[in-house]
């Protein structure tokens, strides 16, 4: 494997970040009702700094959960025999509340489709929106992101690897080729 291409650094990372936050707020006619919830692991930290820029722009909090979508995965089987999983932190209704679900990048589907059945066990929120830093293509499930930081078209022998500062010590997104 080796690294064909960086696609994003930590400067447009940050920018199409502000650029969705900007997106979240016209769509939605501001932040009543807003929450955010990331999806583990990238994701969260990703919707904590969507949280940020929301409150550069409003000069308001925004409640931000953490979803663990382990035990809904479809390849549950396939990733391991003792699956590790994590705690989901939603510690807010979301009952009646417009939910932006984050992650960091969309290929499949899969992952979302598991985030939607975890979601729905903590209430029954009036909308949920999607919001992504990449989305690759190539869905296998009739499932689009409503905010998208870059879209890559890839090929299905490249991964798209986003890494950020607090997991992995820089902000970055790149190709790596198989």
């Amino acid at each position: 494997m080796k690294e064909k291409a960086k696609i994003l650094d930590g400067d447009t990372i940050l920018r199409a970040l502000m650029r969705i936050a900007h997106e979240i707020l016209e769509k939605n006619k501001g932040i009543d009702k807003l929450c955010l919830v990331g999806i583990r692991n990238r994701g969260v930290y990703l919707a904590h700094r969507l949280a940020e820029c929301i409150k550069r722009i409003e000069h308001k909090d925004i409640p931000v959960g953490i979803l663990d979508i382990t035990l809904y995965r479809d390849d549950l089987t396939l990733i391991a025999q003792q699956p590790l999983v994590r705690k989901t932190e939603i510690d807010f209704d979301i009952n009646n509340k417009v939910v932006i679900l984050v992650d960091d990048v969309l290929y499949t589907g899969r992952t979302i489709r598991a985030a939607l059945d975890a979601l729905v066990d903590f209430g029954r929120p009036k909308l949920i929106q999607l919001a992504i830093l990449v989305d690759r293509g190539h869905r296998e499930l009739p499932i689009r992101a409503d905010y998208v930081g870059k879209n890559i078209p890839t090929a299905l022998r490249e991964t798209v690897e986003v890494r950020l500062k607090e997991v992995d010590g820089v902000d970055e997104v790149v190709i790596i080729e198989q």
